[in-house]
């Protein structure tokens, strides 16, 4: 295996930082090692603060990833680290593409989003790379009846990426309380993916994304988080706060 990533703290939430995060998971695959793969923002740091819960399957996670701009900022101006924002919808497709090219027998599963979402994600994604093994889907609104179905078609598939759209912090909850299911699997709480890659939303524009500015098109499509986007200055305040502590310390 590779050398394990960099593991730094933004306000308490580990962060693992490496330089090639998709090769490291299609070595993971390689050797069979179960993986969870969070992708944090600053959103889910402030969610993790309030949820004891959240933040225990956080550190109990193999990988965390600096999914937001606020997380990238934190570790560039407090670890002075050279690194770079990975979008968790950026990290899934690139690892959908290298296992359609360089593991074509992998299995994939999608699961979550409205009804019909996660079949018109994967149908996207058999266009994409026809060589990719898609095993299955199953949308993410459900009764305890189906969720038991799931359950054991997931054990029967035994697929090897698992990707999860329910939202935070429902599906970083989910993947923690079923990861036994499937042991070995690599498995990725993908948010919204699932509806970009079904065509039911759009993502950002680049210039938004390259600006730090993602978050707006967000609130723009979704207005009703604008409570949730609280939480982007009560983190900038708290980062402001901690790196001003962390000087007088010095």
């Amino acid at each position: 295996m590779s050398k394990p990533p960099k593991v730094f703290s933004v306000l308490g939430i580990p962060v693992h930082v490496m330089s090639n995060y998709p090769g490291w998971l299609l070595e993971c695959l390689q050797h069979s090692r179960g993986t969870h793969v969070v992708t944090l923002n600053a959103e889910m740091t402030m969610q993790a603060e309030r949820n004891s819960a959240l933040a225990q399957v956080i550190h109990d996670a193999e990988l965390v990833i600096p999914d937001g701009a606020g997380v990238v900022l934190y570790l560039q101006w407090l670890f002075w680290q050279k690194v770079q924002r990975c979008p968790g919808i950026e990290l899934a497709e690139t690892l959908l593409r290298e296992i359609g090219q360089k593991q074509k027998g992998a299995k994939v599963f999608f699961y979550g989003g409205a009804p019909g979402v996660a079949a018109k994600a994967a149908d996207f994604w058999q266009q994409q790379a026809p060589d990719l093994n898609i095993v299955g889907t199953h949308s993410g609104y459900h009764s305890p009846d189906e969720e038991a179905q799931l359950h054991q078609t997931l054990t029967q598939l035994q697929p090897q990426v698992i990707l999860v759209g329910l939202g935070v912090p429902r599906q970083e909850l989910w993947i923690a309380k079923n990861r036994h299911l499937c042991p070995q699997a690599i498995w990725i709480g993908v948010g919204g993916s699932l509806d970009i890659w079904s065509g039911s939303k759009t993502r950002a524009p680049a210039w938004l994304g390259n600006n730090n500015l993602e978050w707006l098109y967000r609130l723009y499509q979704e207005p009703w988080r604008w409570r949730r986007m609280l939480a982007l200055p009560e983190f900038a305040l708290k980062a402001f706060v901690y790196r001003l502590t962390a000087k007088s310390a010095v």
